[in-house]
């Protein structure tokens, strides 16, 4: 199926798809305004229309999508699908964001599919990145804000990649702890494409054990079925987290905690960064 194709199914989705001219000045607090707090249902998922936790209006609350708007506008990067910029999304927020809070409120927001690229590795190979249009990084970075303390509180001590205030520095001074407590024998393991291969569906479950408004797992649900771009070729996404996007870290953590856990449960020492982790064993280096 081509771009073409695909745009009839995903009509409201393309209609975004223009030319805006440059920003003025003052961006941050003309934003204000752009998006309020709204509703979202998919039936196929959860039962929507009654929820205990309010997430979607903390989501979509003022300050915190002004928040999300200036963390997307600093991190910069390249356009998505529809070859919006960063320095026009501020107008074209400040157009259109409560067109998008209505179709957020009354579950008819459909995410964009994500441009894939291909960026080189350190081993010669490339690595997949699916790079969202700035309009759905802003949506997701919201998310984002308001999912990660809720799941930090539950992450083990043990994982060190993209959580706030841990790195691979923080990684490599467990390493050097668990070696000097007597654990001499690594076990480096690498969980191949695991971004391309998650089962969506069991993450939506394990999202679901902690999140109980399910507009938002709706919502998520939608990002991970959005599907990619590659070079004017649309394909579907059955599976897996696309790299590139401000919630790709967040799911790959919530999802990889399970493993985590079990590891612990079985009373191993290990040190994760994303997917990547070295389990250690007591004994003499040999």
């Amino acid at each position: 199926m081509n771009v073409t194709e695909e745009e009839t199914k995903h009509s409201q989705s393309y209609q975004w798809y223009r030319s805006l001219p440059q920003k003025d000045s003052a961006e941050h607090e003309r934003y204000a305004g752009a998006c309020n707090s709204s509703r979202i249902t998919e039936n196929n998922i959860t039962n929507a229309n009654e929820t205990e936790e309010k997430l979607l209006e903390q989501i979509l609350e003022r300050d915190n999508m002004n928040k999300a708007y200036k963390k997307v506008k600093s991190n910069k990067g390249s356009h998505g699908i529809d070859k919006m910029k960063v320095e026009n999304l501020l107008k074209y927020l400040m157009e259109n964001g409560e067109e998008i809070k209505e179709k957020i409120k009354e579950g008819k927001y459909k995410p964009n599919p994500v441009r894939r690229v291909e960026i080189p590795k350190e081993d010669g190979k490339k690595r997949p990145l699916g790079i969202p249009t700035v309009v759905d990084r802003v949506i997701q970075q919201a998310i984002a804000q308001i999912l990660s303390p809720i799941f930090e509180k539950q992450f083990s001590d043990n994982s060190y990649g993209f959580r706030p205030k841990r790195s691979a520095h923080g990684a490599i001074k467990k390493c050097q702890e668990n070696m000097e407590a007597g654990y001499k024998y690594v076990v480096d393991m690498d969980l191949e494409k695991y971004f391309d291969t998650v089962n969506q569906s069991k993450l939506m479950e394990v999202l679901s054990r902690t999140v109980e408004d399910g507009r938002v797992i709706s919502l998520i649900h939608k990002y991970l079925k959005a599907g990619v771009v590659v070079k004017h070729s649309y394909r579907e996404t059955e599976q897996g987290v696309p790299q590139g996007g401000p919630l790709s870290p967040l799911l790959s953590n919530i999802m990889l905690n399970e493993l985590d856990k079990e590891l612990e449960r079985r009373g191993h020492r290990f040190v994760r960064y994303a997917d990547d982790r070295a389990p250690r064993m007591r004994g003499q280096a040999a």
